[in-house]
């Protein structure tokens, strides 16, 4: 996917290893731009680094206080509101906690909401580990153990779908309701309709390219990820992908990413096979416009998991709770109730 720019003389070199394409640039300018960052980062680093508390592409947060727990080692960011029934929110795939900020003071009126960057995202510590669904289970499990939440409902969005189900396939007793957004089917290579997104997955580049790749180009690989899973392009503000830019440059964002990439097989050998043992109530929701997984996903989802209900989101993307949330937010209301 371009740019709208021809292609450049590092293109035929480098493009097979990296899940975007490079817009050409004035030639010398990523060479000034290596030496002026070697002389001067260093200088920088210690007045421009952002308190994990509080960063400031969280404004749309309104300055929520971000929390932290240590789950065995790990230190795992979280907003933590409301009373009631504890709810978990769960981002999917190079996501991070953000993605749920229209449903913060919808659900948190009514129950102890509990959104958190996952293991190896965003704010939450990356250590170097396989990223396996059964590892993330088992954080996850050890999440709720370290809050002192032996039950909740779940929430995931996309690959944050498939970690409920996996959670739910484990530890049944542990899972309320669950709402799986826009994900996860069996055969995920095979059913991603998304280009980018399938080159961004399949991927054999080492870390350090793809990290030198985002660095030399900027915001655009960001604001085309931004375009293929969100429908409504108005939604795409500077802003908007500022802050997921500033996400994605967290320090050791992109080997916990590959590694849960790397780990797909996984997921289809230990959870995908047993979808139909999903026994808790269950809420698909499908945004009319995803590019990523196409609707036709959920309603097999649907037939697949017994007494599960399939609602389509119109007007909407992969993130229908992000783009749609005056429509998504009653439906998740009334579920949990």
């Amino acid at each position: 996917m371009g740019y709208g720019h021809e292609t450049s003389w590092l293109e035929p070199r480098f493009h097979r290893f990296l899940p975007f394409r490079l817009p050409i640039a004035h030639r010398l300018w990523p060479i000034a731009r290596a030496y002026l960052a070697c002389a001067i980062l260093p200088l920088m680093l210690s007045s421009c680094t952002a308190s994990p508390d509080m960063p400031p592409w969280f404004d749309s947060f309104q300055r929520l206080p971000i929390k932290t727990v240590a789950v065995g080692t790990q230190r795992i960011a979280y907003l933590d509101q409301g009373n009631g029934s504890p709810v978990i929110l769960i981002h999917g795939f190079g996501g991070s906690m953000w993605q749920w900020e229209y449903q913060q003071a919808a659900l948190s009126s009514a129950h102890r909401l509990i959104t958190l960057d996952l293991l190896g995202s965003s704010l939450s510590d990356k250590p170097d580990l396989d990223y396996t669904p059964a590892e993330l289970v088992t954080f996850l499990t050890n999440f709720m153990d370290a809050l002192g939440i032996d039950r909740a409902s779940l929430i995931g969005n996309s690959m944050g779908a498939g970690l409920v189900l996996g959670m739910t396939l484990t530890h049944p007793d542990r899972v309320d309701r669950l709402v799986l957004i826009g994900g996860l089917p069996d055969k995920v290579r095979e059913k991603l309709t998304s280009p980018l997104i399938q080159r961004a997955i399949d991927t054999q580049a080492p870390v350090w390219l793809i990290r030198f790749g985002n660095w030399l180009v900027g915001r655009g690989p960001t604001r085309s990820v931004l375009q293929e899973i969100v429908h409504d392009p108005s939604l795409l503000t500077p802003a908007v992908i500022e802050r997921s830019y500033r996400n994605r440059k967290q320090s050791g964002f992109i080997a916990p990413v590959m590694a849960v990439a790397r780990s797909l097989p996984l997921w289809e050998d230990g959870f995908a096979k047993r979808l139909g043992e999903v026994s808790r109530p269950t809420l698909i929701l499908w945004g009319a416009e995803d590019r990523v997984f196409p609707p036709q996903m959920g309603r097999d989802l649907q037939a697949t998991i017994a007494g599960s209900t399939f609602r389509l989101i119109p007007e909407a993307g992969h993130m229908p709770q992000w783009e749609r949330p005056e429509t998504v937010n009653p439906i998740l209301r009334q579920f949990l109730e």
